[in-house]
């Protein structure tokens, strides 16, 4: 399988999404916590159906989580191996990435749990992050970017 466009090589692409990566960046170096940042990525990528985005997330997030806490992002609900405040996360991220499923978009509920957890900078980080990884799934799924080569860090 390949990309129906080569996102690496476009000078469109490679003009927006240098801002995009340096905005991850910015996040990156927020105080919302790395394993949260990296549970929401992948959880957002395996709802929006990205191959590529959860294959590089899951071998990112490896480094510094189990591999029962990767497997069971999609079902965290149920999982024990989750704090409140990476539930909280993760709620809110299944709600931003699901906006058009629901009328209401992000409920009060979930917003109001996340505020328990998260400062008013990390809930800004939160909802950033959570914008620019729908905003990278978004375009590889459009262009069916393949998955499974990616090697951790390969974009640092």
């Amino acid at each position: 399988m390949s990309a129906r466009l080569d996102a690496f090589s476009s000078p469109a692409f490679g003009k927006v999404f240098k801002h995009i990566i340096a905005a991850g960046k910015v996040l990156a170096d927020s105080t919302l916590p790395t394993a949260t940042q990296e549970l929401v990525k992948l959880r957002a990528s395996q709802i929006n159906g990205c191959g590529f985005c959860t294959d590089m997330h899951s071998k990112d997030a490896a480094a510094g989580e189990t591999s029962v806490r990767l497997n069971l992002v999609a079902a965290w609900r149920e999982a024990t191996v989750f704090t409140e405040a990476e539930r909280a996360a993760l709620e809110l991220t299944e709600q931003g990435t699901r906006i058009a499923d629901a009328a209401g978009g992000v409920t009060d509920e979930a917003w109001a749990n996340a505020a328990k957890h998260y400062d008013e900078e990390q809930l800004a980080a939160l909802v950033c992050g959570i914008a620019l990884i729908n905003a990278f799934n978004r375009a590889n799924v459009i262009i069916q970017q393949p998955a499974g080569d990616y090697q951790p860090g390969q974009f640092a």
